[in-house]
């Protein structure tokens, strides 16, 4: 048994080391071996579940300005791949936004570009440019592939040397729990986010260039930090207890990063 384990880790390894990819922009290299194909099929399954469930919002004027905003992004993230060279990234992605009635500060996005908001985060917001500092950001993790590190590094932790097809025939419910987990289902913006310090800084600055291509202000990137911090109040971990950055250095790392994004803003569009 113990060798056959071995043998099964040396493959999942190899694979592992073949499928190592970078990230867009940033260049990081990702160990990610999860095939996307499989990730976005579990993605509309679950995501549809979720949906079900909603409630989803009847507030058609936050409703239309998620959707509104949402679109405007995918085109711009669509664009931004296609003229750096990773039309790949997306092959599987169709987008669907989607606001649900939840007191959830809270946000995700799944494989494929399935969305979702909680109403809760909407106040924060504010704005159009609220929804894009964080559907940019949200789409940005999807585009980076972190979820499919997380789920990788998770499945073979908690299940084993198995391929995702397995996990999700042997072991549903837990395979679906990480799956949660791993893209920040049910777990709120203000608090312990399932993603690593550097995974949020990646988003942080695709999102800012997604958002300017959209024809919204990288500047309101910094406001909206700044409403989430006052809103959450000083009820978070002490940074380097935290999965993520402390909203005061996330705020000064994208100030720093507006420059750059910048060059890519074309307002009204």
């Amino acid at each position: 048994m113990k060798n056959l384990k071995l043998i099964a880790g040396l493959v999942v390894g190899a694979c592992m080391l073949s499928n190592c990819s970078s990230v867009p922009l940033t260049g990081r290299k990702r160990t990610a071996w999860l095939p996307e194909s499989e990730l976005s099929a579990m993605a509309n399954e679950q995501y549809a579940q979720v949906i079900q469930q909603g409630p989803i919002s009847s507030n058609t004027v936050m409703t239309n300005q998620v959707k509104g905003v949402g679109n405007r992004i995918a085109r711009a993230a669509t664009k931004y791949l296609t003229d750096n060279g990773y039309t790949d990234l997306l092959a599987n992605f169709n987008w669907e936004f989607n606001l649900i009635e939840s007191d959830q500060i809270n946000a995700w996005c799944m494989p494929g570009g399935k969305v979702a908001f909680y109403t809760g985060i909407m106040p924060i917001c504010a704005t159009d440019a609220g929804v894009a500092v964080v559907m940019g950001h949200e789409v940005a993790h999807a585009i980076a592939q972190h979820g499919n590190e997380r789920m990788t590094h998770s499945l073979m932790q908690q299940l084993g040397a198995v391929s995702l097809a397995v996990a999700v025939s042997d072991k549903p419910q837990e395979t679906q729990a990480l799956f949660f987990a791993a893209y920040g289902i049910g777990t709120e913006v203000g608090g312990m986010l399932p993603f690593s310090r550097k995974h949020e800084s990646e988003a942080d600055e695709l999102g800012l260039i997604f958002m300017a291509m959209a024809g919204y202000d990288p500047h309101e990137a910094p406001k909206f930090w700044e409403r989430m911090a006052a809103t959450t109040g000083g009820g978070a971990p002490p940074e380097f207890l935290s999965t993520h950055p402390a909203h005061s250095t996330r705020i000064k790392e994208l100030g720093r990063l507006i420059p750059s994004a910048m060059k890519y803003y074309t307002p009204n569009q």
